[in-house]
């Protein structure tokens, strides 16, 4: 199979402070230099996206070069949207004497642990669905590797618990009729069933958004490790949890890499992290692997980021 120019969807992806932010930044200004329209996400808490290119950049797509948008997902705010937009649909299908409870329920949701990732993964999914017009290409700087692992398994563990959320309406709906022979009102409200309506229609999003995550023609993972123990052992780690649930993996991207003749002060830990690069290619083998150097001055705009870009054009 003919692994295509680029990929629409790119995942950057680490343990923190490894440079994720800034090997994301660097891909996405690769392509749009080359006439792609391309958009890059940070979907990260602790944002840098705005630091990487040295230009504000808020919870709005704007525009920051030719052919690069950009935008800083805000995850609290997404997932106040979420969870009022759920709030806006279940008020209007579920009886008046419940609807304090609807409403306790959702605000207990939006507390709970994974609330934001589910937040998070609808915007993901919007996104998504704007390939094309304007995007033709789409980076991802991602929350680190835990968050992460969560974000991109929802399809696969999502898409089970609304297969049993149909399955238990169906069986609703099959004992609902039986009264309908003899009610009026009901037989009228199963003609079109709303909650049935509602998680279809989430259901066939979460298998939309599978669909590309596992097809290594769309997507990739990449993951930016330093040359060291902890870093290698936590990739490894998310390799084997992505692949089992189908993610494709673009290649490893080893930052900070101390050159030959750095001086006597960095001498030895570019012995160390010689042993940990040798460790690193033996352990990846089977992934391409790029490794990206060492600077003399921090990754701070446009013109900064050009030192690396060209390392990444054939991720």
């Amino acid at each position: 199979m003919t692994r295509p120019a680029y990929r629409a969807f790119s995942f950057f992806g680490g343990k923190g402070g490894t440079g994720k932010t800034t090997c994301a930044a660097a891909r996405a200004l690769a392509l749009a230099e080359e006439g792609i329209r391309t958009l890059v996400v940070s979907t990260d808490p602790a944002h840098s996206l705005a630091d990487a290119f040295d230009l504000p950049i808020g919870d709005e797509i704007s525009l920051i070069s030719p052919n690069l948008w950009a935008i800083e997902i805000d995850a609290e705010v997404e997932a106040q949207k979420y969870m009022k937009g759920i709030q806006e649909k279940m008020l209007h299908i579920v009886s008046p004497v419940i609807v304090d409870e609807i409403k306790r329920q959702i605000e207990i949701a939006y507390s709970s642990p994974g609330a934001e990732e589910a937040a998070i993964f609808d915007k993901f999914i919007e996104l998504m669905e704007h390939l094309g017009d304007p995007y033709e290409a789409i980076v991802f700087d991602t929350a680190p590797t835990g968050h992460t692992l969560r974000l991109l398994t929802l399809p696969e563990i999502l898409g089970a618990w609304l297969d049993h959320l149909l399955e238990k309406r169906a069986r609703a709906v099959e004992l609902m009729s039986m009264v309908a022979k003899y009610d009026r009102d009901v037989r009228q409200k199963l003609e079109t069933d709303p909650i049935t309506d509602i998680l279809g229609k989430r259901k066939e999003k979460f298998e939309m958004a599978r669909s590309i995550l596992t097809d290594p023609e769309k997507s990739a993972f990449y993951f930016v490790l330093n040359a060291e123990k902890l870093p290698i052992l936590e990739t490894q780690r998310a390799i084997r949890l992505l692949r089992k649930y189908g993610i494709p993996i673009g290649g490893v991207l080893v930052n900070r890499v101390i050159p030959e003749g750095a001086g006597t002060f960095m001498e030895q830990h570019r012995l160390s992290q010689q042993a940990y690069l040798k460790t690193i290619h033996e352990t990846f083998m089977d992934l391409p692997i790029t490794e990206i150097p060492f600077l003399d001055t921090d990754i701070r705009g446009m013109s900064e980021l050009n030192k690396i870009t060209k390392l990444l054009k054939n991720l």
